[in-house]
């Protein structure tokens, strides 16, 4: 069961000095799990008022599950920031579990009927593939056996590469990306503006669509995953939202 903690601020907003803007719950700093301050530079301003404004958007039994946003930068803040992480081995190894699903990528296995799923597949699937593979000029195999498929030595070393530059903020986005979405590409593609949120969810869902086609959809069941991996791929999308327009 979800962990609930009661209410206990009036007001949650943001507190600004000359470089930077805290997060402020009344008027106590917001802190991560491991004690630290949620802190943004200056120019990431409208992140902390969304982060602020989830905090703020609680009711009397907070739920972790409505701090998405929250969550992204805690987790950056605690493990991937040089200035706070207690462990700095954590960084390669979350890294090198995310290169994992590189591998058992779904996307990647293409089913050839029922025409429903291979619509999806084709709609959804082999758009983010084609990008991937123009923009950072690699290849990508993909199989319709249902045996794995290895993928190319120098494909898996540019996209390890770009991963290993990220900063705290977006490594945390994008492992969040991967893991709501059960997929590597689809968060690679996301948290570089390769595919929209929307296109992102959906590509998500292809085989989960495909089902409720065929056999109708499991009330209230379906649509709480669709729109919980939704709002978690929007979440990932507004935490770089600095990134992408700069």
């Amino acid at each position: 069961a979800e962990r609930t903690m009661t209410r206990f601020w009036k007001r949650a907003g943001i507190k600004e000095d000359k470089d930077s803007v805290t997060v402020v719950l009344d008027q106590r700093n917001l802190r991560t799990p491991s004690k630290h301050i949620v802190q943004f530079p200056k120019k990431q301003r409208e992140l902390a008022l969304l982060t602020a404004a989830e905090w703020d958007a609680q009711t009397k039994n907070l739920k972790a599950h409505t701090l998405p946003l929250t969550s992204i930068v805690a987790r950056a803040i605690d493990a991937f920031d040089p200035a706070h992480a207690e462990d700095p081995t954590v960084r390669t190894a979350v890294i090198d579990k995310l290169m994992l699903y590189f591998d058992t990528d779904a996307i990647c296995y293409h089913e050839e009927f029922p025409e429903i799923l291979t619509q999806l597949q084709d709609t959804y699937w082999k758009p983010i593939i084609h990008w991937a593979e123009n923009t950072y000029n690699v290849k990508i195999n993909t199989t319709t056996d249902i045996f794995a498929v290895t993928q190319p030595d120098e494909t898996k070393a540019r996209f390890r590469a770009i991963i290993d530059q990220m900063g705290p903020l977006e490594l945390s986005a994008f492992e969040k990306a991967v893991m709501s979405s059960k997929s590597f590409l689809i968060g690679f593609a996301l948290v570089h503006k390769g595919i929209s949120v929307e296109h992102a969810a959906q590509a998500a869902h292809v085989e989960m669509n495909a089902q409720m086609d065929r056999w109708g959809e499991v009330e209230d069941s379906h649509d709480v995953e669709r729109e919980f991996i939704r709002q978690t791929l929007g979440s990932v999308a507004i935490t770089l939202m600095d990134k992408h327009q700069g």
